[in-house]
């Protein structure tokens, strides 16, 4: 079977990385994929050779577009690759099971996505077109992942990705997924084709979806509807009201406390739009939101449960800083490799 992936040699991170005499950096420490052997038998050998994590770029800004929002999301994992590939590694650098991919090859998506004009009726349908197309590309890649035996890090693109990464994880595993979302939006919108606004509605209408949890939700950003799908499908969520203004719970307990009620024998999706961080370069650039210290104790927690699917990171998108993008770049790869980094060494402390 062919995947649409660009899988990374060390001739793919040239402009990207650099070296420091006397000092090791996460680029010179970890894994790359042989590619002499076919995609899915070097996965399982990767496993074989103590591999435990896989980060997988989407390059795609297409699903946000096809919400109606702002475009940038393709640039995210690139911005993430510059700042993580270069930290020092030390003792509390846990990167040596962890594997760089690459990134799903959506460049011909792309390309057909922009002329298309979201604020025109035809076009919106055709993005949403090229969105499904990119849930095609995606599942079969994290599907070869996870049948290695391997934990996807995936970064970048919009949060339509939430789809293929949740349908893909419950045809392997053989249940639904439990999910916690920290996110301002439940991304619970009508099924009216596909979009990064209702990959989680798609995915419980399919049977994909068990608990689902959505933390730092604003009430205030989610239509009736939004409230009314969420609910039907019993759904809660920690409201950033109760968070950061009325202050009646904290990040940590709203993780604990989801955890806890979700069904105990279905792996757990850790999601986190970088839209729920203040002042982050992304898709829907937000005032209102968590810190970045929050959202990392969020990966934090969520990331010492034991029976994980994944994590994914999305909505990053430099191009929407208010400074320029070489300022958006600059933040989006920090609060990435925060985040990955605040996974990392929960995993490692379990």
């Amino acid at each position: 079977m062919n995947h649409a992936v660009t899988i990374y040699d060390e001739q793919s991170l040239q402009g990207i990385v650099a070296a420091r005499s006397g000092e090791q950096r996460v680029w010179q420490a970890m894994a790359l994929l042989d590619t002499r052997l076919e995609f899915s038998q070097a996965l399982k050998d990767a496993y074989a050779f103590g591999i435990r994590y896989v980060i997988l770029g989407i390059p795609e800004d297409i699903g946000p577009r096809a919400n109606l929002g702002k475009g940038g999301a393709q640039q995210g994992f690139r911005a993430f690759l510059s700042k993580f590939l270069n930290l020092p590694v030390n003792e509390f650098t846990p990167v040596q099971d962890t594997l760089l991919l690459g990134e799903i090859d959506c460049q011909a998506l792309q390309l057909q996505s922009q002329a298309l004009d979201n604020l025109d009726p035809d076009d919106t349908v055709r993005l949403r077109a090229l969105c499904e197309n990119i849930d095609q590309l995606v599942e079969p890649v994290v599907a070869a992942i996870l049948a290695a035996g391997l934990t996807p890090i995936v970064i970048g693109g919009g949060h339509n990705n939430c789809y293929p990464l949740l349908s893909a994880s419950s045809k392997h595993f053989g249940c639904a997924i439990n999910a916690l979302n920290l996110d301002p939006h439940g991304d619970f919108r009508a099924l009216e084709g596909r979009h990064s606004g209702n990959g989680f509605h798609y995915a419980a209408r399919r049977g994909y979806l068990q608990g689902y949890h959505v933390i730092a939700l604003d009430e205030q950003k989610n239509n009736q509807d939004i409230l009314a799908a969420l609910h039907e499908h019993h759904a809660s969520y920690t409201s950033y009201h109760a968070l950061k203004v009325a202050t009646t719970t904290s990040i940590a307990e709203s993780v604990n406390s989801a955890l806890h009620s979700f069904t105990l024998n279905s792996p757990l999706a850790i999601e986190l739009d970088v839209d729920a961080i203040t002042c982050a370069p992304a898709s829907a650039f937000n005032h209102r939101g968590v810190s970045l210290s929050e959202a990392e104790q969020y990966a934090f927690c969520a990331a010492r449960t034991s029976a994980l699917a994944y994590i994914h990171l999305c909505e990053a998108a430099p191009e929407q800083d208010p400074n320029g993008y070489d300022a958006g770049a600059n933040a989006a790869g920090q609060i990435l490799t925060a985040l990955v980094i605040a996974f990392l060494r929960a995993r490692y402390q379990r």
